[in-house]
């Protein structure tokens, strides 16, 4: 008899880079360990000022190694990632508010789509214009109305909260419920240590027969 899956959650934001890369390596390797996989839309700007971060891309010496950072993770992990053209007008202007009430409203509403919705997000900052993710017009105008309803509302801002209560100064965030105890691992290259914890074979960010197209 197999013993249960762990809990793994996955606290990000899709103006995160290094979310998108750690969210695809977990959803890589959900099929491959014993982990029930959850996924959970967090407001990565409440965080840092929760915390007293700021965005990274504020100082311009890391602003300039992020770029490069980001872009070799990319091919390294197999995801088309490139910084946006109007990088400080996404990241600095328009937030990601109305994003995560969104994907807070598809957890709430349709979970089985969360993943790939996410990702399509995902592909919209940072990759190329997004496809539907499967979700007809009449579905996502549905949910697109119901981003500022209290329900979504509150939802992102327990989730949010939860993250902060678990010590969390940024995104991604991984949280890995294990024999009692909880961890919580920060960034997208904690995924070795994450294996280590789990008793689980790290075969790399692309393991052998995952197809990792995206």
């Amino acid at each position: 008899m197999m013993p249960a899956p762990r809990t793994l959650e996955l606290f990000y934001d899709v103006l995160s880079p290094y979310s998108w890369l750690g969210f695809e390596v977990l959803c890589r390797y959900k099929k491959l360990w014993n982990i029930n996989l959850q996924l959970r839309p967090s407001l990565i700007a409440a965080i840092m000022k929760d915390s007293g971060n700021q965005p990274p891309a504020l100082l311009p010496r890391k602003a300039q190694y992020l770029q490069n950072d980001i872009r070799l993770l990319g091919q390294h992990i197999q995801v088309p990632i490139q910084f946006p053209k109007d990088f400080f007008s996404v990241i600095l202007e328009k937030g990601s508010l109305s994003a995560m009430r969104f994907l807070t409203a598809v957890n709430l509403e349709h979970p089985k789509m969360l993943e790939k919705v996410s990702r399509e997000l995902w592909m919209r900052v940072w990759s190329r214009a997004a496809e539907k993710a499967g979700m007809s017009t009449e579905q996502a105008q549905g949910l697109l109305e119901k981003i500022s309803t209290p329900k979504v509302k509150n939802e992102l801002r327990d989730t949010t909260n939860a993250a902060c209560k678990y010590g969390a100064f940024g995104l991604p965030v991984t949280v890995a419920h294990l024999d009692g105890q909880t961890h919580m691992l920060f960034g997208s290259d904690r995924m070795e240590l994450l294996a280590h914890l789990l008793g689980e074979k790290w075969m790399g960010p692309v393991p052998p027969a995952i197809n990792a197209k995206i």
